[in-house]
């Protein structure tokens, strides 16, 4: 009996280390991990690893379950970038090639392009001529990848994403002072509620086509910002109620320092649809996240972003004349309410031990972009391949200009760029239409989002 013991342990010992072997003999070449090494800066900046990316390589057998959750349980987009770096060079010959077309799978062409433009020029000097045992390794099948794993991937016409431009420490050290806090890792929480498509027994609203390319983007857009993004599609009204307040209500809001919420779907003025066609009135929406009922987000920034119609009139343009601009009066400021002279004692020591307290408003520290103004439709500028517009210029500008404007200039920028877009659609009510985007803030400081920069790392 105990020889029959010993044999199984030594039987398991020996396929132990002969897997041992044949991984390392079946490890990344050479030259292809010095690709790797040479470029990490730039892979560390730029890498966004989402579930897409981690879902190509565990299909293709490059990483097992329990690596992608340890992956993806690092905090920050940097943290899970560094720890696949660190497991591809052990994870076999067809790692590199494997982790090229992955890039190219979440549309990060510009790294895959990288890698293999370093690659041809290191072949030459690839690896040193050493003798090795022949033995064949054994590699996993490639299977096949589902619809599921390619849903997001885009066609040719898809936008060209760039990667967000970091913020450099001399900048974030010359702007801190006057502007809101942004030190957390990750920055804070997000929220993606986007329907695109609509009860039809309930309701005639269309299918929002390219509208999971918007929510996409945003998602893609907020997890290279390093925050921590969640998206739900295709609820009803009630269904989105409960899914905010839950989202207003997480007590990971304490630690972070600040918020985002986008809402993507139909809409009228001061409301969305949900896809049974109820109404989600979006001044609701301001005030689950307002100062009384969000306390953990008082003082903090919090963003909303709505692509949604506002009405049903649309915007044909007029032409450009030249003219005086409009001015506006200046506002007139508030009296106080009460005159200190014709209150007695107690009122004064009454009002001193308030001032103890400092108070809020009701509601502040928000900001919100809207893709069209008051009173417009939208529908007819979404494109089915490349979103809408706002989201585009919205995805565009945050990822060239956040490393140096605040995001109310940011904004501004978006209005520029929405303002000089065009439809074309010869032989339709859309062609030569226009829109107009538009923004509303109650910020105090300037909202910077210094990004990929941490002052405690």
């Amino acid at each position: 009996m105990i020889n029959v013991i010993y044999c199984h342990l030594h039987t398991a010992r020996t396929v132990s280390k002969q897997r041992f072997i044949m991984l390392g003999e079946c490890g990344m070449k050479e030259w292809e991990r010095r690709v790797l090494r040479q470029n990490s800066v730039t892979i560390l900046q730029d890498l966004v690893v989402d579930d897409l990316l981690i879902q190509c390589l565990q299909q293709d057998g490059i990483l097992t379950e329990n690596m992608a959750e340890t992956i993806m349980a690092k905090p920050t987009s940097q943290g899970k970038s560094r720890h696949l770096l660190f497991l591809l060079p052990k994870r076999g010959p067809q790692a590199f090639s494997s982790f090229c077309a992955a890039l190219t799978a979440t549309e990060q062409q510009h790294l895959s392009r990288l890698l293999m433009d370093f690659t041809e020029k290191d072949k030459s000097f690839s690896e040193p001529s050493l003798s090795r045992p022949t033995q064949e390794c054994v590699i996993p099948v490639k299977r096949a990848r589902t619809h599921e794993s390619m849903e997001m991937c885009l066609d040719a016409d898809s936008p060209v994403t760039t990667a967000v431009v970091p913020c450099m420490p001399e900048f974030y050290q010359s702007h801190r002072s006057q502007a809101y806090p942004m030190r957390s890792c990750p920055r804070g929480l997000a929220l993606v509620l986007s329907n695109v498509r609509f009860d039809s027994a309930n309701t005639d609203l269309d299918v929002r086509r390219g509208g999971e390319v918007d929510e996409e983007t945003l998602r893609r857009l907020f997890m290279e910002l390093d925050f921590t993004v969640s998206l739900h599609k295709d609820l009803t009204a009630e269904a989105m109620r409960r899914c905010l307040e839950q989202f207003a209500q997480r007590q990971e809001h304490a630690e972070y320092d600040c918020t985002v919420v986008c809402l993507l779907s139909h809409g009228v003025e001061g409301s969305v649809y949900g896809t049974d066609g109820q109404l989600l009135e979006l001044d609701w929406v301001f005030e689950v996240f307002d100062n009384a009922r969000c306390p953990l987000l008082q003082n903090k920034p919090k963003m909303f972003f709505i692509q949604a119609c506002r009405g049903e009139e649309m915007d044909n343009g007029v032409d450009q004349l030249d003219g005086q601009e409009r001015t506006q009066s200046p506002g007139c400021e508030q009296r106080d309410a009460g005159r200190e002279g014709e209150r007695d004692d107690k009122e004064r020591e009454e009002k001193d031990r308030e001032r103890l307290r400092v108070k809020l408003p009701q509601r502040s520290d928000m900001i919100c972009g809207f893709a069209t103004l008051k009173g417009f439709s939208t529908a007819a500028m979404r494109n089915t391949k490349k979103g809408s517009w706002f989201i585009q210029e919205l995805n565009t500008t945050i990822r060239q200009r956040a490393n140096d404007t605040h995001l109310a200039d940011i904004l501004v920028q978006v209005n520029g760029r929405i303002k000089s877009r065009e439809g074309y659609a010869p032989g339709s009510a859309h062609h030569r239409c226009k829109e107009m985007s538009e923004f509303t803030s109650s910020l105090c400081k300037d909202l910077y989002l210094f990004p990929k920069y941490y002052p405690n790392n």
